[in-house]
């Protein structure tokens, strides 16, 4: 045998192994994407319940929020809330609602973009700086039932609230698990 036969006996054998390798090592990552699709496959399953959970728990909390729900719940408690409180009383029974609805949802940031998380918390905040501003809408002395009055009237007449707008971004998020 010449040098140039074994050369290309070993070119060959070379090329060979490689193609082999090549071989093994492709089908070893079609398995490895197969395998990690499989793991987020099952993972998605347990976890798209407990995402959609928490898009419902923040959307009650937006709905809980608004400023004609917390005056319903009031009523509901408190018949005579809104003739016997003062201003203050019932503009910290508002703010103390929107705190504390927060408060008890915040866990569910790490299910939701940080966008929609973005747009509960700007929603929380406009709501709050809403009923804080309305104060100087009444006459000076006026009772709970004139501030709510004008707190809902002035609510129903800005369109579509932040809170609205989170809602809507929410519920569009939300859609993608389906």
């Amino acid at each position: 045998m010449t040098t140039d036969t074994i050369l290309l006996i070993i070119a060959i054998v070379a090329l060979m192994i490689f193609g082999f390798w090549f071989i093994m090592h492709s089908q070893y990552k079609n398995e490895e994407r197969k395998r990690q699709w499989e793991l987020k496959r099952e993972s998605q399953k347990a976890v798209s319940p407990i995402r959609l959970r928490a898009y419902e728990r923040l959307a009650l909390l937006l709905e809980r929020t608004k400023p004609e729900h917390m005056l319903m719940e009031l009523r509901a408690k408190e018949p005579n809330a809104l003739a016997t409180w003062t201003v203050p009383q019932l503009q910290q029974y508002l703010l103390q609602t929107i705190r504390a609805e927060f408060d008890h949802n915040q866990s569910q940031q790490v299910y939701v973009s940080d966008e929609v998380w973005d747009m509960i918390v700007d929603a929380r905040d406009q709501t709050a700086a809403f009923i804080i501003s309305m104060v100087a809408q009444i006459p000076q002395g006026a009772n709970a039932q004139v501030y709510a009055t004008t707190l809902l009237t002035a609510y129903a007449s800005n369109g579509l609230t932040p809170t609205d707008k989170a809602l809507e971004a929410l519920k569009d998020e939300a859609k993608t698990l389906m």
